[in-house]
């Protein structure tokens, strides 16, 4: 009943009251919208660098060590560790691929048979490294998605050639599978900044470059939460094993991307926060709103105090009129943000996620800008005597 009332005194003047709602609407809208974006946006990246296999460690050689290499043996002996799940050896170059006659920045990994497992490659056409091709150092490869797209307009182009300089020159290599593009979305905005990807097996890398040593090894845990104490026992194995101290460092790449989402919740709490000024702003335009009502049913109230009613109800009648008012133009604003959000991401091919704590909080801010910035027009109207309201 009271609602139903408070409706009908809302929209006695409908545009005045549609424009205020309008406002509250499109600062709820800016907030939704950041807030949505900003959410879709660090999944995204979390999900990204997840496939990129951000939830490994990575160990290499520490830069001030001499004797410390990484070897087979290495590999062995750091998957014997209690706490270890799985263990591959990594080579990486940043080199150039030569493919009909066009010449693509590439970064080339050297992985074994072990690499979906540890960096969640997966093959879309084709397969990907297996271990005969460890064994017989054969120049294959696997290519990502969007290198293939990039240089055919298609993403199977298996059984392909291409040619791919490293050892000081450029070498053939037969394209035996093409994986899903680990980057996705991410890739297309910065693919004018990453280079592609491709993978070959890392025994054929060790020759053509001759080395017998490998750049990283890269270790999965059976817990990643356990990190800190895996990392020492590995470290000091590998020391252990070579004879050295502190010849080895071990990136626990897990703890920076938490960091890395740490930043893009600061930035989008940030503008989301830059955004809700403009619901303090539209709080004025909902209390000229009640002001002009207060004025125009004067003699209202003036009626309705002679008949019996108390300045409280009166007080209550107007500031619940202004806190729905508000939050009709909340729901209206994170209803267009919602949508809107859901047309982007589907657009950018992006996970559609609801930060529901965001929505919670605009509707809660407009409800209190709305029992605010309402309060002194209902204090205003609860003041009023009877007898100098009738005579208005």
């Amino acid at each position: 009943m009271t609602i139903t009332k408070s409706l009908k005194n809302i929209f006695r003047s409908k545009t005045r009251s549609l424009l205020t709602m309008a406002g509250i609407a499109v600062g709820v809208f800016a907030v939704v919208l950041i807030s949505t974006v900003g959410a879709a946006g660090t999944a995204e990246v979390s999900s990204t660098l997840m496939t990129m296999g951000v939830d490994t460690l990575l160990v290499q050689t520490a830069e001030n060590s001499v004797s410390a290499t990484l070897t087979e043996n290495d590999v062995t002996e750091v998957s014997k560790i209690s706490g270890v799940n799985d263990v591959m050896p990594l080579m990486a170059s940043v080199t150039e691929a030569k493919m009909i006659d066009r010449r693509l920045d590439s970064y080339v990994w050297g992985v074994d048979k072990s690499a979906d497992k540890l960096i969640s490659l997966e093959a879309e056409h084709g397969r990907l490294i297996n271990n005969a091709d460890t064994a017989a150092r054969a120049k294959v490869c696997v290519i990502d998605e969007a290198f293939a797209l990039e240089s055919y307009g298609r993403s199977n182009i298996v059984g392909k050639k291409l040619k791919m300089f490293l050892g000081g020159k450029f070498h053939e290599f037969e394209i035996v599978g093409v994986a899903k593009s680990g980057l996705s979305s991410l890739q297309n905005m910065l693919a004018n900044i990453m280079p592609n990807f491709m993978y070959i097996p890392i025994t054929t890398m060790q020759s053509l470059c001759g080395r017998t040593t490998y750049d990283k090894i890269a270790v999965k845990l059976s817990d990643p939460n356990s990190d800190s104490a895996i990392v020492r026992r590995v470290t000091d194995r590998l020391d252990e094993l070579h004879g050295c101290k502190d010849g080895y460092e071990c990136n626990n790449l897990l703890a920076q991307k938490g960091q890395l989402d740490d930043i893009m919740n600061i930035v989008t709490t940030a503008l989301s926060l830059v955004a809700g000024i403009s619901l303090v702003v539209s709080g004025i335009s909902v209390m000229t709103t009640m002001m002009m009502s207060v004025g125009e049913r004067t003699r209202e109230i003036g009626i309705k105090k002679a008949i019996g009613a108390k300045s409280r109800d009166i007080c209550a009648e107007f500031l619940s009129e202004s806190v729905i008012m508000t939050l009709i133009g909340s729901a209206a604003g994170i209803a267009f943000g919602l949508l809107t959000s859901f047309i982007g991401c589907a657009i950018a091919g992006t996970a559609f996620l609801v930060n529901v704590k965001s929505l919670l909080v605009s509707a809660g801010a407009a409800a209190v800008i709305g029992a605010v910035f309402g309060a002194y027009p209902a204090v205003k109207a609860a003041k009023m005597k009877p007898a100098e309201a009738l005579r208005m």
